[in-house]
């Protein structure tokens, strides 16, 4: 496959609390979840990221409404479904790695330290992120690696010499959360280069107003960009998307006029080291 071939991943729902413009309205329930994957996977998307989440849209250890959500999509699209096991929250161990028991998800987000966020900690110890790891082995889930500093690229290295990570490693590089990487694309470079040989990653940042560090991860060599009302519900500064679609399809506009081509699900099953989804169509 072409290097310059590169997944959209998006991420359709916004944490709890995040102001949204007024044009914008966060998807809630299973049938607003769903209709959000589906029409980003029509605009492009290859990957999608879900949270376990209740009926107001806070984090939750209970699997009935993204099991619903789930039915949806897969009635319609063969999109890699990504599931985070992360987030501030005071869900216990097993209740962040709920949707592990589902066995349609085919990758998880797995954070590789603690760090600050603003005014409170994100705590990711070395002993649960070996479990969340185990757990994902267990029910053949790939961890997409969480790094929120340059030093968790050492803790995942460190991992993959106990055993506990498999090879090869998928990083998501996370700038502009507060008081972790900046989205600056000098900082985006300096963390790139610092990746494993073989490696694969993309990015994912916060509070993201226009798609000016998804260009630069692409140019550095990232395979899997980011966008989503997650992210960001802006298509540049001032004019807000109406739906987690018009990100994607400004995003396939970027890879396009920078000489790249989008990853169908297949493909991007490739990218991850996947295996292929039993009947899904090959594009």
């Amino acid at each position: 496959m072409r290097k310059d071939k590169v997944a959209i991943l998006v991420a359709p729902v916004a944490h709890e609390g995040t102001p949204l413009p007024k044009e914008t309205q966060n998807p809630l329930t299973p049938e607003e979840v769903a209709s959000e994957t589906l029409r980003a996977a029509e605009a492009g998307a290859a990957i999608v990221h879900h949270h376990v989440r209740d009926e107001g849209g806070r984090l939750s250890g209970d699997l009935a409404r993204y099991r619903e959500t789930l039915d949806l999509v897969r009635a319609r699209s063969d999109i890699v479904l990504n599931v985070s096991t992360g987030g501030l929250s005071t869900l216990s161990l097993d209740e962040r790695c709920v949707g592990l028991d589902e066995p349609r998800v085919e990758m998880a987000s797995l954070n590789m330290g603690s760090i600050n966020f603003g005014e409170r900690v994100y705590v990711n110890t070395l002993p649960d992120i070996r479990y969340w790891a185990n757990r994902m082995k267990e029910t053949g889930v790939v961890p997409g690696l969480e790094i929120f500093d340059t030093a968790m690229i050492d803790v995942a290295e460190q991992l993959a010499v106990e055993g506990v990570l498999e090879r090869p490693l998928h990083f998501n590089i996370c700038m502009g959360f507060p008081s972790t990487l900046p989205s600056r694309g000098a900082r985006l470079a300096a963390t790139a280069a610092l990746l494993p040989p073989n490696a694969e990653w993309g990015v994912a940042q916060a509070e993201m107003e226009s798609l000016s560090l998804m260009a630069c991860a692409f140019e550095l060599g990232a395979r899997i960009l980011r966008v989503g009302f997650e992210d960001g519900a802006y298509l540049r500064p001032g004019a807000a998307a109406r739906s987690n679609g018009e990100l994607v399809e400004q995003l396939v506009e970027l890879v396009h006029t920078l000489g790249g081509d989008v990853a169908s699900p297949a493909e991007a099953r490739e990218i991850l080291s996947l295996p292929p989804m039993p009947g899904a169509s090959r594009n």
